[in-house]
């Protein structure tokens, strides 16, 4: 596997799925891999990134942009909200936005630095008590909650649970978004990313698949 074969299978679903070449972006999920392996994606032409943790990607990255030039930076993880202010100087967009507090950290910055980042709200559609995300029953309110707050979220996100037909999740999210008037579909990793774009996925995230298996986080 590598990128240019997941690039290929991701070209050939949206062709299946009667979508543009362009219609969804491929992330590549560099958490905790090796720099080597990130410098051989960014020589290979790729932009597009995805981190899981604020302070390995403050980390890396600075000096990976110097030198590679513009890279678009995704926080695909957790995000606690006092590390919000140095994600939103990181990251171009936040798939992980989960709760009212996020929310009225995110909307402060917003407010003073006059831009914030893309954002996306991240759902919990299997509705599993160990997993992050809103309930599917409170998601409209939710939208409604970040707009008041000045904030425009441009997409959903969702994790499907592992063992789960992701399909039905997928479905989900699609008429979740569509009903709060949202074109962002973030879903999709490298076990199912196909499925994702039949679906309508806008954003794959996609790991392993690309780099290779992680080395364990110390």
């Amino acid at each position: 596997m590598g990128l240019t074969d997941i690039t290929a299978r991701m070209q050939a679903a949206l062709a299946q799925a009667g979508r543009a070449p362009d219609a969804a972006t491929l992330i590549a999920v560099s958490k905790i891999q090796p720099l080597d392996r990130v410098e051989a994606v960014l020589d290979q032409g790729h932009r597009v990134f995805g981190e899981n943790y604020v302070q390995e990607a403050a980390a890396k990255w600075p000096d990976l942009r110097a030198r590679f030039g513009p890279v678009t930076l995704h926080m695909i993880g957790p995000l606690q909200s006092n590390k919000a202010r140095v994600a939103a100087d990181l990251f171009d967009a936040i798939h992980t936005l989960d709760r009212a507090s996020l929310a009225e950290k995110l909307g402060t910055l917003a407010q003073a630095r006059g831009a914030c980042p893309q954002l996306f709200i991240q759902v919990n559609t299997g509705e599993e008590p160990q997993k992050a995300g809103v309930l599917p029953g409170d998601l409209d309110r939710f939208v409604a909650m970040v707009r008041a707050l000045d904030l425009i979220p441009v997409g959903l996100m969702c994790i499907p649970p592992e063992d789960a037909d992701p399909a039905p999740h997928f479905a989900m999210l699609a008429a979740m978004a569509a009903r709060n008037g949202l074109t962002g579909l973030s879903m999709g990793m490298s076990s199912d990313f196909e499925v994702a774009i039949a679906h309508g996925a806008t954003h794959i995230r996609v790991g392993s698949a690309i780099f290779g298996a992680r080395a364990p986080r110390g």
